[in-house]
């Protein structure tokens, strides 16, 4: 009113710093939807530090740090990964460490149709127990589990369920435990057979 007032037009004025304005919030969107999504995290309390996640799209490794702006993971691989923080508050995630650290580690096996379904069971509850108790980062005082799960084109299908106390224990612990059954199995003569497929050729008859 004052300006006016005085006789100088602020229409001009008006019209520069609403272009100017729209401009910095266009310019600047990417980096406020970082930081409020940001805050969100940070607040929410669901992703921390120390934390080891899996993002929708399949990386997965322990959160390094949160900022304002990003959130830095570290993959198994000893691999950075730099996320933008509204990448992340709109991603489907994967927490294994915010609720309990222990992780179940389901290993396939595949056992003749000749084999002694019950023994099999027997021996391979016998090795899981073993590797629990001799693997670092193995739950001893945990009972493993053993389930048939199908018929499989060259044998009968189970899943050995261990457990680990956290997700990256379960890699050492499987491989123990594949290569403990595999010479306990060798000892109990049973046998992981190869894929087998059986060809039948048609014998053609020639016309009388």
């Amino acid at each position: 009113i004052a300006l006016r007032a005085l006789g100088i037009e602020i229409t001009p004025l008006l019209t520069a710093l609403g272009v100017g304005g729209l401009a910095v919030a266009l310019a600047l969107q990417d980096t406020l939807g970082n930081l409020f999504a940001g805050l969100q995290i940070i607040a929410s309390k669901q992703i921390r530090p120390g934390d080891f996640i899996r993002l929708q799209t399949g990386e997965e490794g322990w959160v390094e740090d949160v900022t304002w702006r990003i959130t830095t993971m570290r993959q198994i691989s000893n691999d950075l990964v730099i996320i933008p923080n509204s990448m992340l508050a709109s991603s489907l995630i994967t927490n294994f460490t915010k609720a309990d650290q222990e992780h179940s580690v389901k290993v396939p096996v595949g056992v003749s149709y000749a084999s002694d379904l019950d023994h099999v069971e027997r021996v391979t509850l016998e090795v899981a127990r073993e590797v629990m108790g001799a693997v670092e980062g193995g739950v001893a005082e945990w009972e493993p589990v053993v389930r048939f799960t199908g018929f499989g084109d060259s044998a009968i299908m189970l899943h050995a369920v261990l457990r680990a106390r956290s997700y990256a224990d379960q890699f050492p612990l499987q491989s123990e435990f594949v290569k403990r059954l595999h010479l306990r199995y060798a000892a109990e003569s049973i046998e992981i057979p190869f894929p087998i497929r059986t060809v039948r050729i048609a014998e053609k008859h020639s016309a009388p």
